[in-house]
């Protein structure tokens, strides 16, 4: 795809087209760092990790690590074939049908909606207790208000244009990084040195196994883990707007996780060192407060650079998750799996602007919804994005084991990276699919502690998601049978046979 200059025009009598060339490399990398929200993703499951597996953590963390870098492998792999923004949705459309693309299309803008809100949440009220605003930070109808309105500010950006948006993350990720690093570094350095007032803990390599953990703790906290990384393939969902859009994108995917893996190992291993296990494990149900109450102990008067950190990753990632459920939105709409409107693409801007508006608007009233209903339900509706990330994940490397089935056999690394790789990462995703449907079943393992319809309720949110998705997949077909035409197909034995 060819360069496209920022102020080039839409040629007049044309339908208008996403803006290639906006972004290229670096930008698409801190995009998909940005979607992961790394401050914030390692706030929110630190404590919980360090209950179940102890010092194990950073070990957990990086097996985490391993079916994320299969499953970017496969992104990359079918990017290269078919760079179209909505990625899973018309990927698994190419290689297994229309069926299972449209419910891998539902389950990715899903996502987005579920989580947008308490992103923005979080970072409004770290925002706040940045600037020493504690009191409002309390105040749970102005929180609500500055959320909706961070909600709806973001989504304005990103239908402003995306680089506009690329410019906006690589300022938000360096603070983010910054702050990380700082409060990575004084946490290591007084551990170490017994400066620590919490007593913390001498590293050991040992932390790095994550099988010392024990089996039901080693689940319990791949489960974690793979919330923690995922996000990383916003960066593929902008292949229409990047530069070299069959290589660039899904480099930046696979450098990401790369860098998250770095990321979250060297803040693990700092807080161990610091903390210890007993405070973590304690304080696990504070959830991302628990920075707040870490960034006292390591900074001291500094603690503002924690809170900065967490602040900018979530506001950051408030902006970088509107974009994958949007394009999705944009290119179902393209192949008449939704209705047209959703393809309109904005002449001046360039960007999906009805798709993009309507993410922003039902996640802020999904968000405003639950909260009225219960900050647990709210919680849990989180939890429940474990099931549809693990889903839509192993839904993609499996179509790239297909769709490729006929070049496996050509070499050994193909054999290995766009068959084998794939497919291993989507069966441990999918073992992890079965353990959380297990797990979420028991309502004793959710916030509001209550059974619903006999379960608990992220299950039932989850489930009932995938069941509103179907309805309306099916609404649709009766209306419209075009997107249903089409038929799976194959990539050839060789190059020169294409």
């Amino acid at each position: 795809m060819s360069a496209d200059p920022a102020g080039s025009a839409v040629r007049p009598g044309t339908e208008p087209t996403l803006r290639p060339g906006a972004i290229g490399f670096l930008d698409a990398l801190v995009i998909g760092l940005a979607s992961t929200s790394p401050a914030y993703s390692l706030a929110a499951i630190i404590g919980a990790l360090v209950a179940l597996t102890g010092v194990n953590a950073p070990g957990v963390l990086l097996a985490s690590f391993v079916p994320m870098l299969l499953i970017a492998s496969a992104f990359a792999a079918l990017n290269r074939v078919d760079p179209d923004c909505g990625t899973t949705f018309s990927w698994v459309t190419r290689a297994m049908g229309p069926w299972f693309g449209w419910i891998g299309g539902w389950a990715i803008a899903m996502t987005g909606i579920l989580i947008i809100g308490s992103l923005a949440n979080v970072g409004v009220v770290f925002t706040l207790r940045t600037l020493d605003l504690d009191g409002l930070a309390g105040n749970t109808a102005v929180v609500l208000v500055l959320t909706v309105v961070v909600i709806l500010l973001m989504t304005w950006i990103c239908v402003l244009g995306t680089e506009l948006s690329a410019r906006l993350q690589n300022g938000l990720i360096l603070a983010q990084t910054a702050a990380l690093l700082v409060f990575a570094a004084v946490a290591i350095v007084r551990g170490v040195t017994g400066d620590s007032p919490l007593g913390g803990l001498d590293p050991s390599w040992d932390w790095l196994n994550p099988f010392g953990a024990g089996g039901a703790a080693l689940t319990g906290g791949l489960l974690l883990g793979v919330f923690a990384y995922w996000g990383w393939e916003s960066a593929v969902n902008l292949t229409e707007e990047t530069r070299d859009s069959t290589s660039t994108p899904g480099r930046a995917a696979i450098v990401s996780t790369v860098v998250l893996l770095a990321t979250y190992l060297g803040v693990a291993i700092a807080v161990l060192a610091f903390a210890g296990t007993d405070y973590l494990a304690d304080n696990a149900d504070e959830e991302e407060a628990i920075f707040a109450l870490l960034s006292t102990e390591v900074m001291g008067g500094w603690d503002w650079v924690v809170l900065l950190a967490v602040a900018t990753a979530a506001l950051a990632s408030t902006q970088t998750t509107i974009l994958p459920a949007s394009r999705t939105g944009l290119s179902m709409a393209r192949r008449h799996a939704l209705p047209r409107r959703f393809g309109s693409i904005a002449p001046r801007y360039r960007t999906p602007d009805v798709s993009t508006w309507w993410v922003g608007g039902i996640a802020a009233v999904w968000f405003v919804a639950l909260s009225q209903l219960s900050e647990n339900a709210l919680f849990d509706s989180i939890t429940a994005l474990s099931l549809l990330i693990a889903f839509y994940y192993a839904l993609t490397g499996i179509a790239c084991a297909v769709y490729h089935r006929r070049q496996l056999t050509r070499s050994v690394s193909s054999f290995l990276l766009i068959g084998v790789g794939p497919v291993l990462g989507s069966l441990l995703l999918v073992w992890l699919l079965v353990l959380s449907i297990r797990d979420l079943a028991d309502p004793a393992n959710s916030y509001t502690g209550q059974a619903w319809l006999g379960v608990g309720p992220p299950l039932v949110i989850g489930v009932g998601i995938f069941v509103v998705g179907v309805v309306l997949m099916l609404v649709w077909r009766a209306r419209d049978r075009t997107f249903w035409q089409e038929r799976p197909s194959v990539a050839a034995a060789r190059e020169g046979d294409r």
